[in-house]
């Protein structure tokens, strides 16, 4: 039976370790339930439909068109002509002014100078840019979670020095009131340490009140409710190499893509454009304008045939589009290199604040030990009736003073490693 309890302590420790709220997971919940994440389907959907408006333009083009019309003026006959019929019984009386037609047109795309491919290399590298320009705001998201993540666990670490702190005022406010009772200590001395208890434990509500809201902004980020689950302290790993990995470089790079989509435009709307048509109308007149002019019935008649399109205005303004888009391009390109400068001016500053980190944290541990030993040996002093009550207190601050800084560096040396992993994104 014993061992049984055992086992069931072992696995309910084990799954409360596994419940606890990990920074990846974090993360991954932030990103999951942050509104811009259905921004990827949205954009998704755009591109799938401009390609498909764009391979539309090789389907044949119909249109219906009808009329009806009164001009001042027809084609006819000469006079000597007409008056010549007319002499050999021959009547004609001409095209009517009024005309009427109810036509039919069908266009098909042979060529279109490349405009067609261009327009869907544009629609990919607009998708591929708002792709990209998203994925940088989830980076950005990801460092306010890692902020948040990082101040919850500080200030955990403040509340439980704080009280350990209360902890040991306590005990030696009941040291202090015992001699007190021997008539060894004065009245003043508890209310020293009595008044210090209250000092910090004012504190430690104010810290408290703190990390609630940090946890509440957390848990309005990953869209659960942390409960009591305390958060984990990542590893301490350095990045195994420094290699740039940001989002905002592959949004350099689709801008420029989207600007190179843009010239193949530009040099597609200068060439000339094939396609073949055929037209039909119901109307009066007719193409044969002899017949019309012996009758006004209305008759069937087509067209079919070949043509060619270019539009030379476009030569006008191709050489400053084109230098247009070039010096954008330029642009991208310093974006991009003061990007990459200022990183690694934040890399740099970043390792060399890990470095200053290590150093102090190696030095903590003696220093709290030293002030843990300076303490304790106040309160053998306490013990044996020699009472320096103000000494005592001054002790106590200080170690708790050097425990709290230990922690707080511990967890600022992680926060600065994962503030570089972030700065490379890595």
């Amino acid at each position: 039976m014993k061992k049984i309890v055992i086992l069931c302590s072992c696995l309910l420790t084990v799954y409360v370790a596994g419940a606890q709220p990990t920074l990846d997971e974090c993360r991954r919940l932030a990103r999951e339930h942050y509104p811009e994440i259905r921004q990827y389907d949205l954009i998704r959907q755009t591109k799938e439909y401009t390609l498909s408006n764009a391979n539309k333009s090789w389907i044949p083009q119909v249109a219906f068109a009808a009329q009806a019309t009164w001009q001042t003026a027809v084609p006819t006959l000469p006079d000597a002509l007409t008056g010549m019929l007319s002499q050999q019984g021959v009547a004609i009386p001409g095209i009517n002014k009024d005309q009427y037609k109810i036509a039919l047109e069908l266009n098909q795309t042979i060529w279109d100078g490349g405009k067609t491919k261009a327009d869907k290399r544009i629609a990919e590298a607009e998708a591929e840019e708002q792709n990209r320009a998203t994925d940088v705001d989830f980076h950005t998201l990801e460092g306010r979670v890692d902020n948040l993540y990082f101040g919850i666990l500080l200030l955990d670490e403040r509340v439980r020095q704080t009280r350990l702190t209360i902890e040991l005022l306590r005990s030696n406010l009941e040291k202090v009131r015992s001699l007190q009772r021997n008539g060894v200590a004065m009245q003043t001395d508890a209310d020293a340490v009595e008044a210090e208890l209250l000092t910090v434990g004012q504190q430690l509500t104010q810290i408290e009140a703190s990390r609630a809201s940090y946890r509440q902004m957390l848990e309005i980020f990953i869209g659960k409710e942390l409960g009591e689950q305390q958060l984990i302290l990542p590893d301490t790993e350095q990045p195994v190499s420094y290699d740039n990995a940001r989002p905002e470089l592959a949004l350099f790079d689709a801008k420029i893509e989207k600007l190179t989509a843009q010239e193949k435009l530009v040099k597609a709307s200068t060439r000339p454009r094939f396609g073949l048509f055929a037209q039909g109308y119901y109307g009066y007149p007719g193409m044969d304008f002899f017949e019309s002019m012996m009758s006004s019935d209305w008759s069937w008649n087509a067209m079919i045939g070949v043509k060619m399109s270019w539009n030379f205005g476009a030569y006008y303004t191709k050489k400053n589009s084109l230098n247009k888009l070039r010096t954008a391009k330029r642009q991208v390109d310093v974006q991009r290199e003061v990007f990459r400068f200022n990183t690694q001016l934040q890399t740099t500053a970043e390792n060399g604040d890990i470095a200053r980190l290590r150093k102090a944290l190696a030095d903590d541990d003696r220093i709290v030990a030293l002030r843990r030993s300076v303490r304790e040996a106040a309160e053998s002093k306490l013990r044996n009736g020699v009472i320096d009550t103000n000494d005592l207190l001054r002790k106590i601050t200080e170690e708790a003073t050097a425990a709290t800084a230990r922690s707080a560096r511990e967890i600022e040396l992680v926060k600065t490693i994962y503030e570089l992993k972030h700065t490379i994104n890595q």
